[in-house]
């Protein structure tokens, strides 16, 4: 069975039958992915898909009806409901080529970094997170959180311009913004200052957390005055935690038998926890499900974490710092898997594809996306974690926005770039121009036309 096959003729794909309601031809879509309500459905094929019949009206899913799969039929196209990111950074978003990190170490990745925020103005965020918005359209997310470089000459213009954009994308994409600060900050005059504008924008407090850990109680002292500040405010935390090899959840011990002794009145997410994956497997079992207990959410970021950590005097490590994302989704914790840097410092690729990240995650993380835990990280896991009103799940009312894949199966999709069209409330997008098919790899975009 071809890909072209697969996609249906672009006369199809506009068919509208009766008049008023627009059906789409055939569409394989993950039985975790539609109503669970709707009993007509079956449970899914062995990769767990469900061909269906999906009808549009006024730009919202107006029936799901199931299609048996034949012997000798062809298979129809592999789609999924738009993706989430839970983890970028607009701000310094393709800034590789004037501030390169060529050694692709953290020490070098960070004074980079200082060197660009020094010199980083709101034009310059503005062109970027505009440009970074736009692929994310284009690719097929419907939200990001993103985290904001917050103290220093950087804040002013950062904050200025991804505010802008945030209205500018309102209602087609959910930005969320995270102030990203040293933890001591937020106990200081300026850092009270800087909440309270985060809390009347929305948005979230964050910072980082080890490594290195200091020798005091100070890191204790600090992020306990943080999350009161935060509960005071009704701030939601994201905190870059343990992105590092050295000390193995020591931050995400730290912070968790915190919240246990101190309780927390606002969700608490916890980037990276990278080296919890390089603690012993029961320790590593028993602080997952403390983190459960606690309510913590994790973002786990596979691409800047192999890129910068793991590799030592040239030499790659046996043992590569990743959280435990298996883990911590059997014990209960909430986890999102997100594309963290692109063409910047911390790391020279990324393009705000979630399907380019999700191919890249199913063998570093090893998430099979034909599993509900596989797949739920990009989708209805990540929506929950950034408190998205909508989880993904397709049912009848939803609005019509689907990612259409030039694959059949998962096999498929793994195997090769995707091609893909990309459905926005019954509307097709165009790719953005990075993605602008080869001429001899087109049969799924030329069929299904523009």
């Amino acid at each position: 069975m071809t890909t072209a096959a697969a996609a249906g003729t672009a006369s199809e794909w506009a068919h509208e039958a009766p008049p008023g309601r627009r059906w789409l031809p055939p569409l394989r879509l993950p039985r975790a992915l539609l109503d669970p309500s709707l009993t007509t459905l079956p449970a899914g094929n062995g990769e767990g898909l469900v061909t269906v019949r999906l009808a549009i009206d006024a730009g919202r899913i107006g029936a799901i009806e199931a299609i048996p799969e034949g012997p000798g039929q062809a298979a129809a196209p592999l789609a999924i409901t738009p993706p989430v990111d839970a983890h970028v950074h607009l701000d310094k978003a393709f800034s590789w080529s004037a501030f390169p990190n060529p050694s692709a170490t953290m020490a070098a990745a960070l004074a980079a970094n200082g060197r660009e925020a020094e010199q980083r103005t709101a034009d310059q965020v503005l062109e970027r997170g505009e440009a970074g918005l736009d692929r994310a359209w284009r690719y097929g997310l419907r939200g990001l959180r993103s985290h904001v470089d917050s103290a220093g000459p950087a804040a002013e213009p950062s904050w200025q311009a991804l505010l802008d954009l945030q209205q500018r994308w309102r209602g087609r994409l959910e930005l969320q913004l995270v102030a990203l600060v040293p933890i001591a900050f937020w106990s200081s005059p300026a850092g009270l200052e800087l909440a309270r504008r985060v809390a009347a924008a929305g948005g979230l407090l964050g910072g980082v957390l080890g490594p290195p850990f200091r020798r005091s109680a100070s890191d204790v002292d600090h992020l306990l005055a943080l999350l009161r500040l935060a509960e005071r405010l009704g701030c939601p935390v994201d905190l870059h935690v343990d992105e590092g090899s050295a000390a193995p959840g020591a931050g995400m011990a730290l912070l968790t038998g915190l919240i246990e002794r101190q309780g927390c009145g606002v969700p608490v997410t916890c980037s990276h926890a990278s080296s919890m994956g390089l603690m012993p497997l029961g320790p590593r079992i028993q602080l997952a499900e403390r983190m459960a207990a606690a309510g913590l959410q994790v973002v786990a970021l596979p691409s800047t974490n192999f890129w910068l950590l793991g590799h030592q005097d040239g030499i790659t490590t046996p043992e590569r710092p990743l959280a435990p994302i298996r883990l911590l989704q059997q014990v209960g914790v909430t986890v999102a898997v997100g594309g963290d840097n692109v063409q910047d410092p911390w790391y020279p690729g990324g393009d705000f594809d979630p399907i380019e990240l999700l191919r890249f995650a199913a063998p570093a993380a090893q998430l099979a996306p034909w599993r509900r835990l596989g797949l739920a990280p990009f989708t209805s896991a990540a929506a929950r974690l950034m408190g998205l009103t909508w989880d993904g799940v397709l049912r009848p009312g939803s609005t019509a926005d689907l990612v259409v894949l030039g694959a059949s199966s998962w096999s498929e999709l793994l195997a090769r770039p995707a091609q893909r069209r990309v459905l926005r409330a019954g509307e097709w997008l165009q790719p953005p121009a990075a993605e602008a098919p080869q001429p001899l790899l087109t049969p799924f975009a030329a069929r299904v036309g523009p």
